[in-house]
């Protein structure tokens, strides 16, 4: 069985799911890194993938000391992530051909991710992917960020489905364990996080790719082929 119930929405994570960013951004972490005289066991920078910026300036403090300037080192690599950045090239394999199939079977979408409004507008905005969906959820939209519930609790109410008739696609740990825990029907598509045991037990499925995913949609709930039109 592919899925346990029918779906009727399906809510994105962004970053490192439906755009390359997390990739690039880590290149450049690295290299500012290097040129400041630090050197960042990967570990430690796995560390800053999927949790807020918080705790991810608090897990850079943990590891070189109280008086290490994050947020600097944080400001400094956005800045040449941005700069460098070719928005015409971050959007992931088989994004458009699954938004396609979700306009075919008539199924509402939505993103939720810890990013803040400019950056879907940033990245998504020149290929004309932003207006795809039907309602974005973003950073301050919610109370409490990934892994609590509420990005993804949020993104269904906008959409008006329950959220356990909704399938929730995740890239990040965070990502699964706040879609887990908002009852939906979950599927992590890996990127620069391996899925753990505890991830497989989160999941319905751990998919390679995009594609996968669409090929564990087209299953439907029963194994079988299901009808498109």
């Amino acid at each position: 069985m592919a899925f346990p119930r029918e779906i009727r929405a399906v809510v994105f994570d962004m970053d490192g799911l439906l755009v390359d960013t997390e990739t690039g951004f880590r290149d450049v972490f690295f290299a500012v890194a290097a040129e400041r005289g630090h050197e960042v066991p990967m570990p430690v920078f796995q560390q800053l993938i999927g949790v807020p910026n918080a705790s991810a300036l608090a897990a850079l403090k943990a590891h070189f000391g109280p008086d290490f300037d994050a947020q600097g080192m944080f400001d400094a690599c956005w800045l040449r992530f941005h700069d460098s950045l070719d928005v015409s090239t971050i959007l992931k394999a088989g994004v458009a051909e699954l938004l396609d199939h979700l306009d075919e079977m008539r199924i509402p979408r939505a993103i939720a991710t810890s990013s803040p409004r400019e950056a879907v507008t940033r990245y998504l905005g020149p290929r004309g992917m932003e207006e795809r969906f039907d309602a974005i959820v973003t950073k301050g939209d919610y109370p409490r960020p990934k892994p609590n519930p509420d990005p993804f609790l949020t993104a269904a109410a906008r959409l008006g489905i329950d959220p356990t008739d909704c399938l929730a696609l995740e890239d990040s740990h965070n990502g699964v364990r706040a879609a887990h825990a908002a009852g939906m029907m979950t599927v992590m598509v890996p990127d620069l996080l391996d899925p753990t045991e505890e991830m497989h037990e989160k999941c319905l499925h751990v998919a390679e790719t995009l594609h996968h995913v669409l090929d564990l949609m087209r299953l439907g709930v029963t194994g079988r082929p299901a009808e498109i039109g």
